[in-house]
């Protein structure tokens, strides 16, 4: 998708929601906002901020059709019908974020447009999340995920029980600060249970030991349990 059909879509879209979900209308206009004066050229250059972009755009295609369905029981069975993490999605976190205040909202545009935010630990993420498809598992990512609410991945194994998973190898002395603030991140978007992973790069076969804990605890890690596990 182009920059200029990105601005045209975020307009129509908010014209969409204005007659079905006001808290959708309400967040498309303030990202409208932010990006209305970078030219085409400009908003092209910003890689991640087009991915970001394109990735709302979907999800408020998504979730606009969802609502635009004649009665509450059709809009349940939609949801219903989708995969466990992708039914967390779109039935709990997304509103979720759509009607809340986000506090973190305007940091994290803000390095998306002046292209601060890396994502160093994209093919990481790629491998763990391709091995736990293949393990049968599901998997959600989501930019708004990872930067508001100190979500990795959201998954989802056998007892279709959705985890929110935040992957770092950063040191344990760093790390502690990182799972505190990563735990009470979990706690103001009222995610009830969480895995914060944290590896050693240099040890062997790290991939399939994240992907193992992770299918694991998202199956039997209890409600109001936030597990930091180090490997």
């Amino acid at each position: 998708m182009q920059a200029k059909e990105i601005k045209e879509r975020l307009k129509s879209l908010i014209q969409e929601a204005s007659a079905v979900d006001p808290n959708l209308m309400s967040r498309l206009e303030e990202i409208n906002r932010w990006i209305k004066n970078v030219k085409p050229g400009s908003l092209t250059a910003k890689k991640l901020l087009i991915l970001f972009l394109v990735q709302i755009i979907d999800d408020a295609e998504v979730w606009l059709k969802f609502k635009s369905l004649p009665s509450k029981t059709e809009q349940q069975a939609a949801i219903n019908a989708l995969n466990p993490a992708l039914r967390y999605w779109y039935s709990y976190l997304f509103p979720k974020w759509l009607s809340e205040n986000d506090p973190k909202f305007y940091i994290w545009r803000q390095k998306l447009m002046t292209g601060d935010f890396i994502q160093e630990d994209e093919n990481l993420l790629l491998s763990i999340t391709n091995n736990i498809k293949k393990r049968g598992g599901n998997v959600v990512r989501r930019y708004i995920a990872d930067l508001s609410m100190t979500t990795d991945i959201i998954v989802s194994n056998r007892n279709e029980k959705p985890l929110c998973v935040q992957i770092t190898s950063l040191s344990d002395e760093y790390s502690q600060i990182k799972s505190e603030e990563w735990k009470n991140v979990l706690c103001f978007w009222e995610i009830e249970r969480g895995l914060f992973l944290s590896f050693n790069p240099s040890t062997t076969n790290f991939v399939n030991q994240i992907v193992n804990i992770t299918l694991y605890n998202s199956d039997n890690l209890k409600t109001g349990m936030y597990l930091k596990f180090s490997l």
